[in-house]
């Protein structure tokens, strides 16, 4: 059965993703550093991990499988989330797939790298409109692939 895991402390686009998960009964475990609300659903379960640097990532990859769906901005979890088969996609709605996490984890480094010289500063863009909807988008695509690849089979 698919599952959709969500690395949850940042996350802004949980509401969407328990649309979609309701919309197609699918478990979804809400993987966090401290106590977050989640709606009640005996589908979608808290998991509140230690303080630790990448618990929940680990917890996560510790999981996560082929049919299987991981909503995350962290580009080494979606590396190791790729690599055990699962979908991937970041919260804007852009998927990592194979053939783009070379490229987002170079990129992570090269601003990772200019951060520590002083030459960016701040964080993400907010949240627009248009990216939910494009998340939105993407997590219906991933399900409807995982549920067509199942029933090929």
């Amino acid at each position: 059965m698919t599952a959709i895991y969500i690395d949850a402390d940042a996350c802004p686009v949980k509401a969407e993703i328990y649309r979609v998960a309701e919309r197609y009964r699918l478990k979804v475990f809400v993987v966090s550093n401290s106590y977050l609300n989640v709606p009640r659903d005996l589908r979608h379960e808290l998991v509140v991990v230690s303080d630790g640097f990448d618990a929940a990532d680990n917890w996560i990859a510790e999981r996560v499988g082929p049919n299987d769906i991981v909503v995350t901005a962290d580009i080494p979890l979606a590396d190791r989330s790729i690599k055990a088969g699962a979908s991937v996609i970041g919260n804007t709605g852009v998927p990592f797939t194979p053939a783009s996490i070379g490229m987002a984890m170079a990129n992570r480094e090269l601003l990772s790298n200019l951060r520590a010289m002083g030459e960016i500063t701040g964080g993400p863009k907010p949240m627009t409109q248009r990216d939910r909807s494009r998340f939105l988008s993407a997590l219906d695509e991933a399900v409807q692939r995982i549920r067509k690849a199942g029933r090929a089979r």
